[in-house]
This record gives C-alpha cells, structure tokens and sequence, in this order.
C-alpha cells in the first residue's frame, strides 16, 4: 500500500534491530523502501540487506552537509555501486546554506559530480536543499537539464516547490507535514498535483506528531500519508497508489529484474 520514499534503515539505530524495523512496516503494508546510504558503511550494509529482503531498493550519496571531510572519501564508493547496478537513485545530494557545515563551493562541486554520474548511469537524483534554491537551480539548469529528481523532505516555499515541478521533478513530503506548526507547509502541500509527490520518513528522523520524540521509522509513514489525505480531502488509498506508482515509476522500481537479468547477460558475455 505504501511506500517509503527516503529512510535510512542502515544506519545506527535502525540498523541495529533492522528485522524488527522491517516486520513492523510490513505489518503497516509498506511495500518497499528506498534505503537512503550515506557513507561506506550504511551503503555496504544496503547492499547485503537489498540482496536479502528484495523490497528494500538503495540509493547513495555523501549529503551536503559532509562532503568538506567525507566526500572524497566515499564518492568512489557509491559511483562503483552505480555503475554496478546497485544503486536506483543517486542521493541524498544537493546544498544546505542554513548550516552550512560544508563550505558552499564544496557542495556545489559535489553537486555537479554527482549530477554527472546520474546521467552517466542513467539514474534519477534524490536533492537535499535548504536555503539554497536559487543556486540548486542555476547548476542544474547548466549540469541536469533534463535529468529526474525529487526534492526529498521538502520544507520549501510553494514558489520553489512549483519551479522543480516545472522541470518534471517531484516532490516529497516527510512527517514534518503532520507536525503543529507546518500548516504553511500543509497550504504548500495542498497546491501540488498528486501525481507530482512522494512521501517519505526520512527515518531514523522527524517522526510524525503522534510518535514526536520516539525513533522515526518507515512503519509511521501512514500518519504522513493520512494528513495529506486529510488536506487534499481525497481517500487514503487514493494518495497511497498514487504516491506507490510515482516512486515506482521515478525510480523504476517494476524494471529492476528486467535490469538485473541484463546486467547479469552483459557479464557472462565479457567473461566477468
């Protein structure tokens, strides 16, 4: 029924009890999980679980907000993966000038390798932008004209959220969207074609109202998924198979046997 767009289940402390982390959302009907991998120990960890639980799919990135101390580091990690197959999306990359704990020519520099290497696999990107649209937009006009992307834990204004919906991209909504205090975010929400948003945990973090100070974790997804139902005045199970058929068709999920089987074909063929 649902599908959790962006968690980082391989990362401490969900990994820590990931059989219990992944019971529970299948008992809440998550039918998969896009496994957010951020350095070399989250995405060795993805791979193994994506091997053994089918319905956990893998994306990687060094996030803006570690890529001064870690991005040169792991870059050559997730672009073997990518080229290997391993990967459905590239990300979470982008640029955060709210903290800034990168300097901003150090993001965008990563941004733009990263860009590079989506469309050398041919791959949709997963952005993280904060307090920094106009710069995320200009590089992607001159490096990502016309790749995907989905804007993941949107907090933006309805003018930035329209401008990425303009060039094809998505957006997604996280718990945040259930919290007192986002009813700004909720009118953004409001505005924004079905067919254009995901939804999202972003766990281990910002768990939805009702579970405010807990572990945030893909089996909490509903409550995100019934405030946008609730605003949008349509049924759950509308925004449910909605927002399961953008994912699956962003990230081309449905194809992925397709793609493995000829992948594995291409190997036998070079005598790999």
């Amino acid at each position: 029924m649902f599908l959790d767009s962006h968690a980082h289940i391989t990362c401490d402390p969900l990994f820590q009890e990931i059989e219990g982390v992944l019971v529970r959302a299948e008992r809440e009907e998550v039918d998969a999980i896009i496994n957010i991998c951020t350095d070399k120990t989250t995405l060795e960890r993805g791979i193994d679980l994506a091997e053994k639980c089918k319905w956990v799919y893998n994306a990687g990135a060094t996030t803006p907000h570690d890529v001064e101390k870690e991005g040169a580091l792991h870059f050559p990690h997730f672009e073997k993966a990518a080229r290997e197959g391993k990967l459905v999306a590239i990300g979470e990359t982008g640029l955060d000038y709210h903290y800034e704990l990168s300097p901003k020519r150090v993001q965008q520099e990563f941004l733009v390798r990263y860009f590079t290497l989506a469309l050398e696999c041919r791959l949709p990107v997963v952005i993280h932008c904060r307090d920094a649209f106009a710069d995320l937009f200009s590089i992607a006009t001159e490096e990502f004209p016309k790749g995907k992307a989905v804007l993941h834990c949107f907090t933006g204004s309805l003018e930035e959220a329209e401008r990425g919906v303009e060039r094809g991209w998505l957006i997604s909504f996280s718990g945040i969207i259930t919290f007192k205090k986002s009813e700004e975010l909720r009118q953004v929400m409001r505005e924004i074609p079905l067919d254009h948003i995901l939804i999202e945990t972003d766990a281990p973090y910002l768990a939805p109202q009702s579970k405010r100070g807990k572990t945030n974790e893909p089996s909490f997804i509903r409550e995100t998924a019934q405030t946008i139902a609730n605003v949008k005045g349509v049924p759950l199970a509308e925004v449910a198979k909605i927002t399961q058929n953008n994912a699956r068709n962003f990230f081309l999920l449905d194809l992925q046997p397709f793609l493995d089987g000829l992948r594995e074909k291409l190997r036998h063929a070079s005598g790999l």
